[in-house]
This record gives structure tokens, C-alpha cells and sequence, in this order.
């Protein structure tokens, strides 16, 4: 008798993993029956996840395996499976929500709710609307945002989530966005302001996951606009991912203060990704083979970048290059095979190794500029040594990037940190889906490997289980990732959720 759980704006699918993965006693609690997207690769991802949990975890079939090595396709293990797929598909639905031509009618999403849920069961509602229209990434501090939904759609997204909580009524949802929400204004008012009335005049308490009620009152729970913020590093999540998460709770379901998340230690990016099998960056605009990159790096001792170096910055650098090796797998693959060199993750094994798979799936690198490669050998060098990552203004003149605006950036330390490295004794930055335009901003802290993230290390970052694979070619791979709600926290909101349930049924 689990209970069901309906995801929409579902991106490729952490929240509904979070929720689908939570167990008690090895009883599967949540039952996601169905997962709304709109993207062509996100829904490809949703529909093979979908796929897995047809089964308990010992019984998921050798073909699903199969497909993660790269030895059949989707379509062939679907065709092996017929009856699980067709769940898959019935589960997993491509559709838009929105107000155009090519959304979905309000009446055809109704019936896929009503034909997805048991009758007379309490269900879940999980998802949030895309936040770009919110993200305050590129927009000044000072400038005021102000949204206009007759310029950009997006910003009235989230009243299809409305419609269908007034229309549905779930005893309890969650609801994702971008910190950004919280400063965003349409021309009359405050977005979020407005999005906790809608919610309120829905029928709905509405609470933080993170913070008691200010006035301690159930009826009427008291909250300042940051107190719904989730700070993702304070709850085991290896990322300073900031987000704006919303639990609400019908009217005449629940009548106690739902728990709060239980606060865990920062974890270190290198307890995640470490144990991953070293890899070289590709190597663009030229042929892209070892000595062809080897030889590249070690050009950096011959130009004019080491005569200004702060000494141990220079010594770790000629210590790199003098010790440079080439990766059994060079620049990665779609699939990595297993090797006895590498061992399962230090944090959370369980959650994220599988043996099952034999190797890493998505574990690809990009290719790099030769002048690129220096810079992420300089930055990483210098992380390592002053415990930072560099500023425009540290990075030596030779090395500094071929572009007009550099010496205003240096002077006015806009956009000072282009190049950013990840420190490996502290929470990665922020993974977003800028990471599928610009490796820049996600430098691996190994020197000896010079290169960016791999899809596979971002996911982990995310907290996605490595059996969870990513369709579609490696910048959508990217942007998957990128969007994401880790599916470790959402696993944690589930367990609040889950007492929700259980304490109303005492």
C-alpha cells in the first residue's frame, strides 16, 4: 500500500528518485505513477529510470546492465521487455504544461492524474516549475528583476502547478525553485509573496523544511521568505546548492508541525568523486591523442607563465608535468570498464555504487584548448596550494585568456573567478546547467588531469545512484544533471513526508 506519488516539470527525475528510493524495513514507501517532462532527453531518461524500478533492486534485469555498457540500446531492451516498458511509458509522459499551441490541455492532464491514482488514496504531489525565469545568474545585484509573464511564459508556470493542486487536491506537495524566486518581482509585486498566497488560498499550510514556525502556530505558521531556503551542503549533499523548497500540507489532513531536515556535516567533493577513474581532458583543434596532449602540458615550463609563480605554486606544477602518466582510459567513454585501481565511493556507498555495472557510465571529458589546458594546470595548482581558486588577478599575464575585457574584469572583479576550481576538501560549487556551456567554472582539483567535470562526476556531485544513466548526447547529459534536484535530499524529504503519513494514520 504505497502511496503515490505524481511528479511534474520532472526534469530527469532526482526528485521522484529521491521519493521513489526512500524505504523503511526494506518496504518501498513512495510509488511514483507518473512524471511529467517536456524535453526530448529528459523524458528518455525519466522513461529508462522508470524502467529499473519495475523491479526490486536484486531482480532489475542483466539487459538493463547491458544498456549502461553501451551493448544494446534502449529500444532493444525495451523490446525484451515489453511489459515493463509499457509501464515505463505509461508512467513517464512526454507533454508539455504551459498556455501555447503545444501544451497539453488542462482536461487531457486530469485524466492522466485520475487514471494514474488509486481511488480514494492520499497522494503526493512533487516538482517545480522551470526557474529560469527566476535565476538571477547574469543580472546585476543592484538591478531590480522584474518579470513580465506576457514576454516570458515561464513566469506563470508555476499556476499549472497551481491548477492542478486546486483541481487535485494531494494531501501534501513539494515545490522546487531557484533561490532567484525570492527577489523576482512582476510590475506589481513579489513573486514568491504571491506564489505562498496562491498556495495558502489553495487550502494549503505552508511550511519550511529547515525552520520552525516562527509564532509556533500550526493554522497559521509564521515565515520570512528565507527561511525556505535549503542550504544543500548543511544536509550531506556535496554542494553549496542553494534552493528555495516549499512543503505544504492540506488544510484538514495534518494537524502537527512537520519535522525539519536533520542537519549533517559538510562533505567533501573528493568523497564523492575520488574513487572515479583518472582521466586526461580531450585535446581540441588538434589531433586528439596522448602525446600530442602530454606534450602540450608540458609546454607551460617553456613559456613565460613560470617566472612570475609563487614558488610552491611552481614547484607543484613542474612536480605535475615531471610526473604526468596517460589514464588507461585517456579522455574517457561512454562507458568505462571496471578496473581493480578504483574502489566504490567513501561516502554513502550504498546509495551510489552498484557493482553490478562493471565500470562508469557517462564518464567522458571534454576537449580543451591547448592555451585552456595551462590555465586549468596554473588554477588547480594553485587551489592546491593556497587552499582557493584563483582570481583573474592571481593567474600570471601569460596565461591570462585572449579576451578584450580581461583587464576590466581584473579591475572591477566582475567575473574575476571565469576560472574555477573545485576545492577536494570542500563542497563543490553549485552544479548547474551553465556547466553544459563552459567548462571554466567546474575545474577538477587534480592538476595532473586538466580538465573540467565529467557528466558522470557532476551526477555524483548531484547525488544521482551510479546506475542512473543519462540519455541523449553529453551537453543535454549535462543539463539533466544541471537541473536536478539531488535525489539524496529529496530522499530526506521523503522520510519527512513519510512521518506525515504515518502519524496521521495513528
Amino acid at each position: 500500500m504505497s502511496i503515490p506519488v505524481i511528479d511534474v516539470f520532472a526534469g530527469p527525475g532526482g526528485l521522484g528518485e529521491g521519493f521513489s528510493s526512500f524505504q523503511t524495513d526494506s518496504e518501498k514507501i513512495f510509488d511514483t505513477v507518473l512524471s511529467i517532462e517536456m524535453d526530448d532527453y529528459a523524458h528518455e531518461t525519466l522513461t529508462l529510470r522508470s524502467f529499473y524500478r519495475q523491479f526490486t533492486k536484486e531482480e532489475v534485469p542483466e539487459d538493463y546492465y547491458r544498456v549502461l555498457r553501451k551493448k544494446l540500446t534502449v529500444e532493444e531492451l525495451f523490446e525484451k521487455w515489453p511489459e515493463e516498458a509499457e509501464l515505463a511509458k505509461k508512467e513517464a509522459w512526454k507533454a508539455k504544461l504551459g498556455y501555447d499551441k503545444d501544451s497539453v490541455t488542462p482536461d487531457e492532464v486530469d485524466r492522466r492524474i485520475e487514471n494514474s491514482l488509486p481511488p480514494d488514496k492520499e497522494w503526493v504531489l512533487i516538482g517545480g516549475p522551470p526557474c529560469q525565469a527566476y535565476s538571477v545568474v547574469g543580472r546585476s545585484r543592484r538591478q531590480e528583476k522584474i518579470l513580465d509573464a506576457d514576454k516570458d511564459e515561464r513566469v506563470d508556470l508555476y499556476k499549472q502547478y497551481l491548477r492542478i493542486l486546486e483541481e487535485h487536491q494531494p494531501a501534501v506537495f513539494v515545490m522546487e525553485n531557484v533561490k532567484g524566486m525570492l527577489s523576482a518581482r512582476s510590475k506589481s509585486h513579489s513573486i514568491f509573496e504571491k506564489i505562498r498566497t496562491d498556495l495558502r488560498d489553495s487550502g494549503y499550510k505552508i511550511f519550511s523544511l529547515v525552520r520552525e514556525s516562527r509564532n509556533n502556530l500550526f493554522d497559521d505558521p509564521e515565515f520570512e521568505p528565507e527561511d525556505f531556503v535549503i542550504r544543500c551542503e548543511n544536509y550531506g549533499i556535496p554542494q553549496t546548492r542553494h534552493r528555495v523548497i516549499i512543503l505544504g500540507i492540506r488544510e484538514n489532513f495534518y494537524e502537527k508541525q512537520p519535522d525539519n531536515l536533520e542537519k549533517k556535516p559538510p562533505v567533501a567533493i573528493s568523497k564523492v568523486i575520488d574513487d572515479l577513474p583518472r582521466l586526461r581532458s580531450g585535446l581540441s583543434r588538434q589531433k586528439n591523442n596522448w602525446e600530442n596532449w602530454s606534450s602540450k602540458v608540458r609546454d607551460v615550463t617553456l613559456n613565460g607563465a613560470m617566472k612570475s609563480l609563487d614558488d610552491k605554486v611552481e614547484k607543484t606544477i613542474r612536480r605535475t608535468v615531471k610526473n604526468i602518466s596517460n589514464p588507461h582510459k585517456n579522455d574517457g567513454e561512454e562507458f568505462v570498464e571496471n578496473r581493480a585501481d578504483y574502489s566504490p565511493p567513501e561516502y554513502e556507498t550504498e546509495w551510489f555504487y552498484d557493482e553490478r555495472i562493471g565500470g562508469v557510465s557517462n564518464h567522458v571529458s571534454r576537449g580543451h584548448m591547448g592555451s585552456d589546458l595551462h590555465r586549468y594546470l596554473f588554477a588547480s595548482a594553485f587551489a592546491q596550494e593556497k587552499n582557493r581558486s584563483p582570481k583573474l588577478e592571481d593567474f600570471p599575464e601569460d596565461l591570462l585568456p585572449d579576451h578584450k575585457n580581461v583587464e576590466e574584469s581584473i579591475k572591477t572583479k566582475k567575473f574575476a573567478d571565469r576560472f574555477r576550481v573545485q576545492l577536494r576538501e570542500k563542497p563543490s560549487k553549485t552544479i548547474t546547467s551553465h556547466i553544459s556551456k563552459d567548462g571554466h567554472y567546474y575545474i577538477h582539483y587534480d592538476p595532473s588531469q586538466c580538465r573540467s567535470l565529467t557528466v558522470r562526476e557532476a551526477a555524483r556531485i548531484q547525488t544521482f545512484p551510479d546506475n542512473y544513466f543519462f540519455c541523449g548526447p553529453r551537453t543535454a547529459q549535462y543539463i539533466q544533471v544541471g537541473n536536478a534536484v539531488p535525489p539524496l535530499l529529496a530522499n530526506q524529504i521523503a522520510s519527512v513526508v513519510n512521518k506525515i503519513f504515518h502519524q496521521n494514520d495513528q
